[in-house]
């Protein structure tokens, strides 16, 4: 479920664009997303400012200086990518038929209440001229300040290392998916068709190793088009498979209460703990499909004033969040209903279907190419911010500031940094090691969803809310502000408990480097 998490992004991104559509000239776009965090490092050290012009309306109109390329504090413009869903299936067959759809919908209301509150926090002071935060730690920065700086930073880069590792058990699944459906077809159902991830991993660090030595890979402009179609592929092809299932079976699988215990599957008999484990990692994985937090400022960032950013995001993000939402319970829900207590991790790559094998090979190749690009948007941030404080400590090196040019036949002339060629490359082989050691991928989603639902997306966005708009302790917004703030502790807390207890009991029959799928 790696990839869930920013389909929000995709439908956010486009209410946006359908507002400044709506608004005309007087409402813009602003492109690049984590500018300041650019990996050209000759631009770690300065600062670029647009050139003022020098005319009459300059004075009283702040937006006078706007360009195309610049905003009206001299920063480079943003732009975001986006993505797909396709394994709530599986997180509501441990829930039931009950559980499983209303805490989605839960979810989906506490994110929609918290990101709100973040949005109001992308300026500091005035919501139209204050000072802009460009991403989740500035606005963390501006308004909290000392060791919840600190501490955010931990999570947050945490968090982006622990979507490496998931983007690379997700897209190698994907890959065996198409060779185990090919090979299925041409034994005729005859042949289990196991094999082992361990060389698809390799490839796809292969693949992330040369993108990543790509500087602003990220910020090409056709990304977010290529993830939109990517995303909308698979994600149809899965829902379509999922409502042809049930309408092949002529009935709903399923229960109230979910998987029941005794039921026999790939990993064995489920036991009443086990049962348990699975609930609770269930709600971490649902988590996981909604943070999108740690970027939401990041694509508030794209909008430009007036009417204030924050009025127009708390617009976007009601939509998409609906839209999301529904969508998260159209495949969840036929994934359950076609498959009942055996809904696979995902239902492309679960090898729950084989026919039609060739639209099963189109969706999952959409899937590689979409987590292929993900990987880079996700990581550059990480990338940036080492190499940013890189060479800001050893300015003088030449290891880390110098750049040689390389001609390359049909391209241009390539800047060849050796740092970011060595520090990129080694950040690459350690998360593919690490997910061919663990190839656990519910327990790896599981524990990304509850690493950072709680401190991410409800955590720091109350406490920004509470210091921005001086929220008094012991009154009843406060109170109220606590309860949600504590509540939503104790189900990350469970969640992460329920995943790491399922990391152990895929331990017990593991054996490194030798998992077959």
């Amino acid at each position: 479920m790696p990839h869930l998490r920013v389909l929000l992004i995709v439908v956010i991104r486009v209410i946006i664009d359908y507002f400044m559509r709506k608004l005309g000239p007087a409402f813009h776009s602003r492109r690049d997303l984590y500018v300041e965090e650019r990996h050209d490092v000759r631009h770690y050290l300065q600062v670029e400012v647009q050139p003022k012009a020098h005319i009459e309306t300059e004075a009283t109109n702040p937006q006078a200086n706007y360009s195309n390329c610049f905003d009206d504090d001299g920063r480079l413009k943003r732009t975001v990518i986006g993505s797909g869903v396709l394994s709530l299936a599986w997180a509501i067959a441990q829930l039931g038929w009950v559980a499983g759809p209303t805490v989605l919908i839960l979810f989906a209301l506490v994110n929609l209440y918290t990101a709100n509150l973040l949005s109001q926090c992308y300026r500091s002071g005035d919501p139209v001229t204050g000072q802009r935060n460009y991403t989740y730690m500035d606005a963390v920065k501006a308004n909290l300040g000392g060791k919840k700086v600190i501490f955010c930073g931990l999570i947050q880069y945490l968090n982006l290392f622990g979507v490496a590792i998931g983007y690379t058990i997700a897209a190698s699944v994907s890959m065996m998916a198409i060779k185990r459906s090919n090979c299925f077809q041409k034994s005729g159902g005859k042949d289990p068709c196991h094999m082992s991830s361990n060389g698809y991993m390799i490839t796809f660090g292969i693949i992330e190793v040369l993108f990543s030595q790509i500087p602003d890979f990220d910020q090409v402009w056709w990304l977010s088009i290529v993830a939109a179609i990517m995303s909308f592929t698979y994600s149809t092809a899965g829902l379509g498979l999922g409502i042809g299932k049930v309408a092949g079976n002529g009935s709903f699988k399923g229960s109230l209460t979910g998987i029941s215990i005794g039921t026999l599957t790939s990993a064995g008999t489920v036991t009443g703990t086990q049962k348990l484990w699975r609930s609770l990692q269930a709600l971490g994985a649902i988590a996981f499909a909604y943070s999108f937090s740690i970027i939401l400022l990041e694509i508030q960032d794209t909008i430009r004033s007036p009417p204030a950013e924050y009025k127009t995001m708390k617009k976007a993000t009601l939509f998409s969040i609906i839209v999301t939402t529904t969508f998260y319970l159209l495949c969840g829900c036929m994934g359950y209903a076609a498959f009942g207590d055996l809904a696979p991790n995902n239902l492309l790559t679960g090898f729950g279907f084989y026919n039609p094998y060739w639209l099963i090979d189109i969706a999952n190749a959409a899937i590689v190419v979409h987590l292929v690009g993900a990987y880079q948007v996700f990581c550059q941030p990480l990338f940036a911010f080492v190499e940013k404080w890189s060479a800001k400590k050893w300015p003088k090196s030449d290891l880390v500031t110098a750049e040689y040019e390389i001609p390359i036949p049909f391209w241009g002339v390539y800047q060849l940094n050796l740092f970011r060629l060595v520090w990129r490359t080694i950040f690459v082989v350690l998360t593919t090691l690490i997910s061919m050691l663990l190839p656990f991928f519910n327990d790896v989603v599981g524990i990304l969803g509850a690493m950072g639902f709680w401190p991410l997306t409800v955590y720091f966005p109350i406490e920004m809310y509470k210091a921005q708009k001086k929220i008094g302790r012991g009154t009843t917004r406060w109170l109220g502000l606590q309860i949600l703030n504590v509540s939503c502790f104790f189900i990350t807390l469970v969640a992460a408990i329920g995943s790491v207890a399922g990391v152990v009991l895929d331990l017990k029959t593991y054996k490194p480097f030798k998992t077959r799928y």
